[in-house]
This record gives structure tokens, C-alpha cells and sequence, in this order.
């Protein structure tokens, strides 16, 4: 029988059956609350990152080693993160990081000089990589209504908590700089009693992973490029989430309630199109599709970030749309990722996850340096370029992600169907 015969019923049954994304476990809900506050946590810091380099006579680029401290350490260990949670279970694993978190935000927020809160940022990472890597691989393997719902929840979860921290980060830091850091380590500690409570169990008991698992992943060339894309990507991402608060302060906006609100609006535009517009986009065109389309997209945006660096209005609405793109790409790469390989999901997680944060650890850093030699707006331009990169390397990979792209799934399908209708 054909498939247009056979489509129809398999189509409707398969509708009927797919339960909305709103009915999660219970398990579910618990990790998707937990990583709201983990998410809340990066955005929490960056409205106060010039009141700290004020009040502890700090170059930017010292500031911006917070940054850098943290996510290098996260990338580092988000390799190994699967290696323990394959050993003591998710749960654990969760309320390990999560504790880590707690102890060194707290400690950063009582420190003295910058070079101590570089350090007490550093010891913040590996508590990060060990909830973040977990979380999406819990939430992607619990979930109703398979690995796109899942990812769609993850998202909406990163950017409520990505909205919500820099407009609490400012209200704290209106107080004082430590105000943020003390708020993280209360977050965590909410999160914490949220896993205890309400994630009962670690389900079934997966297999022990090899401690070069990660590693040996990234030969595999759909996840091998869309990894090496993140790198170049998230050095954008950095770039306009770091970068940005110094180059605001010149305009009138410095204050932390100032560039708390900026960035709430940042946050809210990554949420809004990452539950809704990724999904819409993804119906219509394959991942890989998607991809094409809104990284250069992306690169254009920042360019005009370049150009309008001397204008409050035009600077702030850069940052706006950024957020509105990056929804897009955080979803979309996520849910290539999660597709690219036939790998365990914490596998491809955590190798994903450690090559992406090491480009977001290059950022901040190299964004200062680069407007110190040259422009204010330098950054920008070579974070467009970066973005670019990453447009290359997807389109030059493009027959390595046909799985990405849903071509394995879209084949069983359709085999199911002319199954269905033959017997």
C-alpha cells in the first residue's frame, strides 16, 4: 500500500496520542523548576559586573574573568559529568552540583578583592557542568511527548531563568555588588529542596559510561560539527551577554537596575522564541534549515551592534533581537544535538555541553581586550565574524546531519506507516 494511503491514519493516531508538553512527571517539573533557578544564576551576575569593577578597582577585563573563570571550568568538566552520573545516578549527580553552587556563590559574595571572586567563580563551574549536563539529560529522557517537547521545556526553563536573574541581579545589585551572589546561593538552596523533594527516583539504572566517552563522541561527525558550531556561536552569544553591560555604561545605562532591565528584556525575547518560534520554524524546515537562516541572521544583528555603539536606543534593541535569535539557535542546536547520534543522551550532552562552554569562556575576555587595542565596537564585529564561522561549518557538515535534520526518524515513519496499512 502506499503512503498517502496509509499517512493519514498514522498521522491522526500518532496526534492523538502525543500528550500535551503542560503533562510532565512529576520528575520532569522538578529538575524543569531547578534549572530555572540554575539559569537565573548566569544572568543574576552581569548587571553588576561595572559596579564591581568600580568598587573593587577592577580592569574590565579582570571583571570579566568571572565569566571566563566559570565557564572554562564548566566546559572542562562537563566532560566527565557523564562518567559520575552513570555511577551514583542523576539525583546525585543534581544535588551535587547544586550544593557546589551554593558553597562557592556564597563565598563569592563574602570575598574581598576581584581575584578572589575569580577563583570562587571557578569553583562554581563544576557544580554548574554537573547540574546543567544532567538536567537536560534527565528532563530529555523523562519527559511526555519525546525528545522535541523535552528540549522545548529545557529551553523555556533556561530562558525564564535567563529573564528573571538580570532584572533580580539588579534589584540585589542596586544594594550592593554581593547582593546577587548571596541571591544565587538562596536560589540554589531552593533548587536543592526541590530535587529532595520531588524527584523520588532515578528510574532505571543506565549503563556505566567510559571515561572517554565525551571524547571519543566528538569523532562522530554529525555531533563533531554541530560542537564545533556551538564553539564559534557561543563566542556571540558571550560577547553580546558580557560584553554588553561595559559598553552600556558610556550611554547613561550602567546603573544595575538599568542593565538589569535591559537584559530581563533580553531573556524574555530568548524565552518567547524558544517555546514558540523554534518549534514553528522546525514544523516547517529541517534543523540544519533553521540553522542557515538564523545565524546569519545572528552575525548581521551584532554587526549592527557595531555600528550603533554609540546610540543607547539602537544598542539596547540589538540586544533585544539577539535575545529573539538566540532562542531560535538554543533550541534548535540542542535538538540537533540530541538527534545527531544514536549515542546516550548524557553522552552527547556532556560533549556537546563542554565544547560549547569553552567558546563562551574565550569571549569576555578576548571582547575587552579587543575594544582596548582598538574600538568599542571591535567586539562586536568579531563576534559577527565568529557567528559566521559557525554558518560555514553547518553548511560545509550539512550531509553529516541528516539524522539531526530527523532524516533517520522520518524514514521509520514512514515505514510504520506502510507497515500499519499492509496489515
Amino acid at each position: 500500500m502506499s503512503r498517502a494511503t496509509a499517512s493519514p491514519t498514522a498521522t491522526a493516531g500518532t496526534a492523538a496520542a502525543r500528550p500535551s508538553i503542560l503533562y510532565q512527571p512529576r520528575a520532569v517539573w522538578a529538575v524543569a523548576f531547578a534549572c530555572v533557578i540554575a539559569f537565573m544564576g548566569i544572568g543574576l551576575v552581569d548587571p553588576i559586573l561595572p559596579a564591581i569593577a568600580a568598587d573593587l578597582a577592577a580592569t574590565p577585563t579582570e571583571t570579566e574573568m568571572l565569566f571566563t573563570s566559570y565557564l572554562l571550568v564548566t566546559g572542562l568538566a562537563m566532560f566527565f559529568t557523564s562518567w559520575l552520573s552513570s555511577r551514583i545516578g542523576a539525583k546525585r549527580t543534581l544535588l551535587i552540583g547544586l550544593a557546589l553552587i551554593v558553597v562557592f556563590a556564597l563565598a563569592a559574595g563574602l570575598s574581598q578583592d576581584v581575584e578572589s571572586i575569580i577563583g570562587f567563580r571557578a569553583g562554581w563551574g563544576p557544580g554548574n557542568a554537573l547540574f546543567i549536563s544532567t538536567a537536560l539529560a534527565t528532563i530529555v529522557g523523562a519527559a511526555a511527548g519525546g525528545t522535541s517537547s523535552a528540549i522545548i521545556l529545557y529551553e523555556a526553563a533556561l530562558g525564564l531563568g535567563i529573564a528573571i536573574g538580570p532584572l533580580l541581579g539588579g534589584l540585589l545589585g542596586s544594594i550592593s555588588w554581593r547582593g546577587p551572589f548571596f541571591g544565587s546561593a538562596t536560589l540554589m538552596a531552593v533548587g536543592f529542596i526541590a530535587i529532595v523533594v520531588l524527584l523520588k527516583t532515578d528510574g532505571p539504572k543506565p549503563a556505566p559510561t567510559r571515561l572517554s566517552a565525551p571524547f571519543r563522541a566528538l569523532a562522530r561527525p554529525g555531533l563533531g560539527i554541530l560542537a564545533a558550531a556551538a564553539l564559534f556561536y557561543n563566542i556571540g552569544f558571550f560577547v553580546l551577554l558580557a560584553y554588553t553591560p561595559f559598553a552600556l555604561v558610556p550611554l547613561g545605562l550602567g546603573s544595575a537596575v538599568s542593565l538589569g532591565l535591559v537584559f530581563f528584556g533580553w531573556g524574555i525575547s530568548l524565552a518567547v522564541t524558544s517555546v514558540w518560534v523554534a518549534p514553528l520554524l522546525t514544523r516547517r524546515m529541517r534543523r540544519s534549515g533553521v540553522l542557515w537562516l538564523v545565524l546569519p541572521l545572528l552575525a548581521l544583528d551584532l554587526a549592527a551592534a557595531g555600528l550603533f555603539i554609540g546610540t543607547a536606543v539602537g544598542l539596547v534593541v540589538c540586544v533585544i533581537v539577539g535575545g529573539l535569535l538566540l532562542g531560535v539557535l538554543n533550541t534548535v542546536l540542542t535538538e540537533s544535538v540530541m538527534e545527531a547520534t544514536d549515542l546516550p543522551r548524557s553522552v552527547a550532552s556532556s560533549s556537546y555541553s563542554g565544547v560549547r562552554f569553552l567558546g563562551g569562556a574565550i569571549a569576555p575576555p578576548a571582547a575587552t581586550l579587543l575594544a582596548d587595542q582598538f574600538t568599542s565596537a571591535t567586539p562586536f564585529y568579531a563576534a559577527a565574524a565568529s557567528v559566521l564561522v559557525a554558518v560555514l561549518l553547518i553548511v560545509l557538515g550539512r550531509r553529516h546531519l541528516v539524522r539531526a535534520d530527523g532524516g533517520v526518524e522520518n524514514a521509520l515513519d514512514e515505514a510504520e506507516a506502510i507497515g500499519a496499512g499492509d496489515s
